[in-house]
């Protein structure tokens, strides 16, 4: 096992990827400066030819990353925060999630969508949000969610490796987070929900930051004697349906945190497929833990108020086990 934090296991897989196939091109905001430092050295390491930063505009970059990936190419497009999506977002919905179907396959479009998502370091509304079913409700896009360091380089390996278009959303607050990554050659197949905890009470499904936040609360609740079950989806397109069925159907309680806003969030689906799947083994009203349906706030005391924390994880929990309706 090698320690790394998340950002730099996102570094580890572009750089062995593009080691292993020359057809990896990266391009985006500021990728040769590296703030976040996730594309750090690579410009040096594989020249202008491979690494290009692109003018501030997202909907240039998502275009002609649209184009090379058509073209032969495999293409990261860095967009750096989420939000960017944005702006980028005609070529993705209306292209990349369309052009395998409208060509007859005679199209492939191997082309990665990057950027970090999330609150929890006060950088205001435009700069926060985590929109990962937007981009899963488009029907022909993969939708990555890493919560640690070695999902985060077995997820991206993956999704650069794959001949359809992947959004890899990685969470703002965890990317300087230190993580365990196993030695030698590792992959995560996309679809592909995790236990992170086995628990017998309630089942837990947590995206992306909001893992690190369930995993507090069931330490909180384990403390009482309550058993906590917590399953990482790791895609939010497609969801890893058995994985999530089966642990609700061993526990008969649904809890579901994840920082999008309510509105927007995987909990309507998760709910949905819970309600349509497994409505018999259910105990109690499935509980959502989401952030208010708001822009987020810069000032911290208010961004902390509006994303879900343990507490109020541990509360919906109870909530469940009280099996009264939210």
């Amino acid at each position: 096992m090698t320690r790394k934090r998340l950002i730099h296991a996102i570094n580890d897989a572009l750089v062995e990827e593009m080691e292993r196939d020359e057809r990896v091109i990266l391009i985006g905001e500021d990728v040769g400066a590296s703030i976040f430092g996730d594309t750090r050295g690579l410009l040096a390491r594989f020249g202008p030819d491979r690494v290009r930063d692109m003018p501030i505009s997202e909907a240039l970059m998502s275009g002609m990353a649209v184009g090379a990936s058509a073209a032969g190419y495999r293409v990261v497009c860095h967009l750096m925060y989420a939000n960017f999506i944005y702006t980028a977002f005609d070529a993705i919905a209306n292209q990349a999630a369309r052009l395998r179907l409208m060509t007859n396959g005679q199209i492939r479009l191997p082309v990665v969508f990057m950027a970090a998502g999330g609150g929890g370091r006060s950088n205001a509304g435009q700069h926060s949000d985590y929109p990962h079913m937007p981009v899963a409700s488009l029907g022909g896009v993969y939708v990555a969610t890493p919560s640690c360091s070695a999902d985060a380089k077995g997820l991206l390996k993956t999704a650069i490796r794959t001949d359809d278009p992947v959004f890899f959303l990685q969470p703002t607050s965890r990317g300087g987070e230190m993580g365990d990554i196993p030695d030698g050659e590792h992959i995560v197949p996309l679809v592909s929900a995790k236990v992170l905890r086995s628990g017998d009470d309630v089942t837990i499904v947590a995206v992306g930051a909001m893992v690190r936040v369930a995993s507090r609360a069931a330490e909180a609740l384990a403390e009482d004697g309550i058993s906590v079950e917590i399953v990482d989806p790791r895609t939010s397109y497609p969801l890893d349906q058995d994985t999530i069925i089966g642990s609700v159907r061993k526990t008969g309680r649904l809890v579901i945190v994840d920082e999008a806003r309510s509105a927007g969030s995987i909990a309507n689906q998760v709910a949905a497929l819970v309600a349509e799947k497994a409505f018999s083994s259910l105990k109690a009203p499935i509980v959502p833990v989401t952030t208010r349906d708001l822009a987020i706030a810069y000032a911290p005391p208010l961004e902390k108020a509006m994303i879900p924390d343990a507490d109020r994880v541990v509360d919906a929990v109870r909530m469940t086990l009280r099996e009264i309706a939210p």
